[in-house]
């Protein structure tokens, strides 16, 4: 039986978010990483957390160098912080975790196995593995008070035509259409407080770091698909979706507000891939408030230090 989130007596709701970790074969990097985990969630006590891609490094990370050795016991060491915690988590998959001798469906039935995971393998009949919902009820009751999604993104383009990165495809945002609809007419017909989650950035995140006041770091172009499947139009005209949580972009970590969303960048957590010299890894930590249609936001590094507030960035200033 799949846990049940719920809002705390103090009627919110901690999520930590945790990216790009990379994890292969348990090399020092690997160590680090379980460290930078390990301040995180001491320091935070988190209800939830949410690895948001590439938990693992299943491919040839370059030509002829070593690769990860048994994927699966990657994926397991990977959430060993976490499960041995006895703390609820979740995942997306990001393009790096099935790169190797090991498939979605696969690394989802280990998941499976694990007493505190929540995430789900999704209806075999959209795109991906992993699209799924949590509801998270109320402090006091059986009421749905706010809804995660989560998406697949995917890894390549598949289509001849376009080079770069997957796209969240049109069937899975008409899945989350109806059940974001399905969510509303439970609640009297309005929209229930959500937050979305995935990999790959969506072509939005570009644009709100060049048309709005953001606040945080970008030394990397985003790297989004370049095809817009209309995932954020859809989410706009739900009015549901207070905030999204990516990763892929090691060395981004801002949000920003576009049409009242709030599309932001995890930090990055694993040492097992590039970085950025005096940028530490670490998590993004969000709050849900219990009726509220608001979230707050911050960053735990891996020193065991918060960036509360994050450097603004307004439109036109070059980094």
């Amino acid at each position: 039986m799949k846990p049940i989130l719920r809002f705390g007596d103090d009627h919110t709701f901690k999520i930590v978010q945790f990216t790009d970790i990379h994890w292969m074969n348990g090399e020092p990097e690997d160590q680090l990483s379980r460290q930078c985990m390990d301040t995180v969630l001491d320091l935070e006590q988190p209800d939830l957390v949410v690895f948001t891609g590439d938990l693992i490094y299943s491919g040839e990370v370059d030509p002829g160098s070593r690769r990860c050795e048994d994927p699966v016991q990657a994926f397991k060491d990977v959430v060993a912080s976490v499960e041995s915690r006895g703390i609820r988590w979740a995942f997306v998959f990001g393009n790096h975790d099935t790169e190797g001798d090991v498939t979605r469906e696969e690394l989802m039935d280990v998941a499976m196995q694990h007493t505190y995971n929540c995430a789900e393998h999704g209806s075999a009949d959209i795109h991906g593995v992993g699209n799924y919902t949590l509801p998270i009820y109320g402090s006091n009751g059986d009421k749905t008070e706010a809804v995660l999604y989560f998406f697949d993104s995917g890894r390549e383009s598949e289509h001849p035509a376009v080079p770069g990165y997957d796209w969240i495809r049109r069937d899975q945002i008409r899945w989350y259409e109806m059940a974001s609809m399905a969510y509303s007419v439970k609640h009297s017909g309005k929209p229930l407080p959500a937050l979305a989650f995935f990999h790959i950035p969506l072509p939005e995140y570009q644009e709100v770091w060049e048309r709005k006041t953001c606040y945080g770091s970008k030394y990397e172009k985003v790297c989004c698909p370049e095809v817009n499947t209309g995932l954020f139009a859809a989410m706009l005209e739900r009015g549901d979706v207070l905030g999204t949580f990516a990763g892929h972009d090691h060395i981004n970590d801002y949000w920003g507000e576009l049409h009242g969303i709030r599309l932001c960048y995890g930090r990055a957590t694993g040492y097992g891939t590039y970085g950025r010299e005096g940028m530490l890894r670490g998590a993004r930590v969000i709050r849900l408030h219990e009726g509220q249609r608001q979230f707050d936001t911050w960053i735990t590094l891996a020193n065991g230090s918060q960036i509360g507030e994050q450097e603004k960035h307004e439109p036109g200033v070059s980094v």
